[in-house]
């Protein structure tokens, strides 16, 4: 048997993602990721400041995650952990996997911002760009687990990986219990699926939001079913899946969560905003988050209390300083 099937047998859970996989996640993962912090930004408004986590941004938890999973089911094969990542998912698998000594091998698309290359060179991973989506690097990352017997990790849809997400919202709520709100910036769902499990323990309502041709989740919920989508987007490198997790689009379907979606231009205005008001330097992907409040593509009612998660900052600034 395979290191993935050995691990999907062992320990992921059958059916969606739930709370109950986020508390196992959150004793597996303990103290070795940062808590996150909450600042205040506004009336009755709050930021997660996650891209204050290992490596940048929320992927951290999911990847350590799975990475101690592995390890304690005893699945974890010699060639170490791959995976497809326009990014963020391949800095987190890096560093759970330097933590442990493991080998990384990231397959990135050839258009990946060099910042995120550069730092997945310096954390240790043999990086392997092919292609300009997400998807062909996905490929190019099955022929070689195919090949090698590598653990094939992936960016978002998996529940180890997901659970690991959803860490992130029981914290919130411990800092912070009138959260009723929690607006999360969405690619394939891995953040999302994760902090709507922990979320419907807490009786919080989350909003998940999408740019408008980036918008595999909102187009799932559309069609009632994962279908592929157009990537096209400012906030690709971070949010450029082509399809939604089949777990994402269970919970997006549940009462308490909503998915909203924002242009371009508005996503360029809250990323300037946060700097310019805050001084807060973040991706395009995490500055989506604010652009559904920015737009009204969420507009709160007045007794709720909103936390917006910025959830990445791998990014060159340089543009911000204009």
């Amino acid at each position: 048997m395979s290191g993935e099937a050995m691990i999907g047998r062992a320990m992921a859970r059958e059916g969606v993602v739930g709370g109950e996989d986020v508390r196992a996640a959150r004793e597996r993962i303990g103290d070795r990721v940062r808590p996150v912090v909450l600042a205040p930004a506004g009336e009755r408004l709050w930021f997660a400041l996650e891209f204050l986590q290992h490596t940048g941004t929320f992927k951290a938890r999911g990847a350590l995650n799975f990475t101690t999973a592995a390890l304690e089911a005893g699945a974890m094969p010699e060639a170490g952990i791959a995976i497809a990542s326009g990014g963020n998912a391949g800095l987190a698998c890096a560093w759970a996997a330097g933590q442990r000594g493991i080998p990384a091998t990231v397959f990135v698309p050839e258009n990946a911002p060099p910042v995120k290359v550069a730092r997945l060179r310096e954390l240790g991973a043999d990086v392997r760009p092919v292609g300009r989506e997400y998807a062909e690097a996905a490929e190019a990352c099955d022929a070689f687990v195919a090949e090698r017997g590598a653990l094939a990790s992936h960016a978002y849809d998996h529940p180890l990986i997901a659970a690991g997400a959803g860490t992130l919202l029981d914290e919130i709520v411990a800092a912070r219990p009138s959260v009723t709100t929690v607006v999360v910036a969405v690619g394939g769902g891995g953040l999302f699926a994760g902090v709507a499990a922990a979320a419907a323990a807490h009786g919080v309502r989350v909003v998940a939001v999408e740019p408008e041709h980036c918008r595999a989740l909102n187009a799932a919920v559309e069609a009632g079913e994962p279908v592929d989508v157009p990537v096209d987007s400012l906030a690709a490198d971070a949010l450029g899946a082509r399809r939604a997790s089949a777990d994402a689009l269970a919970w997006a379907l549940r009462p308490g969560t909503r998915s909203v979606l924002v242009p371009d231009a508005a996503i360029a205005a809250a990323r300037r905003s946060l700097w310019n008001e805050h001084r807060v330097a973040v991706e395009a992907g995490a500055a989506t988050a604010l652009a559904a409040l920015e737009t009204g593509a969420y507009a709160p009612s007045p007794e709720e209390e909103v936390c917006v998660v910025l959830c990445g900052a791998n990014t060159d600034p340089s543009d911000l300083a204009a």
